[in-house]
C-alpha cells in the first residue's frame, strides 16, 4: 500500500487530495476540519487502505488546495460542500462512506442531504450536528453570529493564534506525549499564509449556517437511517460527548465510542479508531 498525491481542477479550485487503496474497493471519503487539512489522516489512511479506496481532499481555504482569493470566491460552508460534491462527481464516485471531523461534518452532511443514495455509512469523529454538542467555549463565535461587527470579528481572531491551535485544539484533554508536534506545526504554518486568517474568520461567521441546518441534518438521519459510527474524543473542549450521544436520538442503531483524548483524536488514537472503523464497515458495507 502506498499513498499517492494528486491535484484536480474543479471549477475555479485546484483540489489537492491524497488517495490510497484498490481503485475497485468500496470508497471512504475523509473530510477534515479546522484548522487542519488532509494530513490529519496520515496515520489512519494506511490502516484503511488494505480494504478500501480512501480519498482525503483538502477543503478550499485549507492545506494544499488552491482556491481563489476572498472577493473572487465566497468562503461559506455551502460553497465548500458544492466544491466537494463536484470533486466527487469528477472522480465518478457512485457510492462512498463519509468520515467527517469538525468542519468536515457540516460539509459532508450537506452532501448527504443532496445525494443520500450515495452515502453507504457515516463515521463522525468529533463532528457535531446537535446543539447539546456545543460547549460554552463557542461564546465569542456565537456573539459574532448574532452581531457581525468588526469588534466581534476581531474577538474571534484568538481562535486562529498559534498557542490556541497547539494548546487548545491539539493538546487539551490529550496525553501530550502521544501528540506529534508535526500536525499542529503544519497547521500553524498554514494559518500564517497571507489572507488565511480572513478566510477563516469568514468561515467562523458562516458557521451559524451549519447550526441553522441542524434540524435538516437530523431529519436526514431519521429518514434515511445511514449506518453510523461516532468515535469521539471525550475531552474535546469544543464538541462535548453529549453531541456524540445525541445521534442515538435519531439513529437508534448508532454505535458511539467515547475515547479518552481531545479534539484531534487521531493524533493519539488512530489505531483504535481505525480498528473501530474496519469492524463497523465490515458489518455494514458489502464488498
Amino acid at each position: 500500500m502506498s499513498v499517492t498525491y494528486h491535484a484536480m481542477t474543479v471549477g475555479k479550485v485546484e483540489m489537492f487530495y491524497r488517495q490510497a487503496g484498490p481503485v475497485d474497493a468500496p470508497v471512504i471519503l475523509l473530510l477534515h476540519g479546522f484548522p487542519t487539512a488532509g494530513h490529519m489522516f496520515r496515520d489512519l489512511i494506511p490502516q484503511l487502505a488494505a480494504r478500501y479506496r480512501v480519498i482525503a481532499p483538502d477543503l478550499p481555504g485549507f492545506g494544499n488546495t488552491k482556491a481563489p482569493a476572498r472577493g473572487e470566491f465566497d468562503y461559506t460552508f455551502e460553497n465548500l460542500a458544492r466544491v466537494i460534491d463536484e470533486f466527487i462527481e469528477a472522480l465518478k464516485l457512485d457510492r462512498y462512506a463519509l468520515y467527517v471531523f469538525d468542519y468536515g461534518a457540516p460539509t459532508g452532511f450537506r452532501i448527504a442531504l443532496k445525494r443520500p443514495e450515495k452515502v453507504t455509512a457515516i463515521i463522525s469523529q468529533n463532528g457535531n450536528a446537535y446543539l447539546e454538542g456545543l460547549s460554552d467555549a463557542w461564546g465569542p463565535w456565537q456573539t459574532y453570529w448574532r452581531e457581525p461587527t468588526a469588534e466581534h470579528r476581531e474577538a474571534c481572531r484568538e481562535s486562529l493564534a498559534p498557542a490556541t491551535i497547539r494548546d487548545w485544539q491539539y493538546l487539551h484533554g490529550a496525553d501530550p506525549s502521544r501528540v506529534s508536534p508535526d500536525g499542529y506545526t503544519l497547521d500553524i504554518a498554514y494559518m500564517a499564509r497571507p489572507g488565511a486568517e480572513e478566510i477563516q474568520l469568514d468561515l467562523i461567521l458562516d458557521y451559524r449556517s451549519n447550526v441553522a441546518l441542524y434540524p435538516s441534518f437530523q431529519g436526514y438521519f431519521r429518514e434515511k437511517q445511514p449506518p453510523f459510527l461516532a468515535a469521539w474524543g471525550k475531552n474535546d473542549p469544543a464538541f462535548l460527548p453529549a453531541g456524540a450521544n445525541a445521534y442515538r436520538r435519531d439513529l437508534p442503531k448508532a454505535e458511539v465510542h467515547l475515547l479518552d483524548t481531545g479534539h484531534f483524536a487521531l493524533e493519539t488514537h488512530a489505531t483504535e479508531i481505525g480498528n473501530l472503523i474496519l469492524k463497523f464497515l465490515e458489518r455494514v458495507i458489502s464488498r
